[in-house]
């Protein structure tokens, strides 16, 4: 775990940018490399995009920080269901 968390703290925005992160993850979660063919991805960004300007202009976040907010939000809410469904 360290590792990778000492990875995450070295590499650069600039570096982060470079990185074609769905391919990268598509190795592991094979759904990434399809789903744009078969999800409304604009009806999805449509409602994604409302959250993150509501979250923006609420709470006076940066857009980057909008985003990894309402990304925190959903991881949590995935794992809370996953316990759920689970338990």
């Amino acid at each position: 775990m360290r590792s990778i968390e000492e990875t995450i703290r070295s590499t650069t925005e600039e570096n982060q940018e470079k990185i074609d992160w769905t391919k990268a993850w598509s190795k592991k979660y094979p759904i990434l490399a399809s789903y744009q063919k078969e999800v409304d991805c604009n009806r999805y960004a449509k409602q994604l995009r409302v959250m993150l300007d509501e979250i923006e202009n609420e709470y006076h976040y940066s857009k980057q920080d909008a985003m990894l907010v309402l990304k925190d939000i959903l991881a949590h809410e995935y794992l809370n269901q996953k316990v759920k469904n689970n338990g």
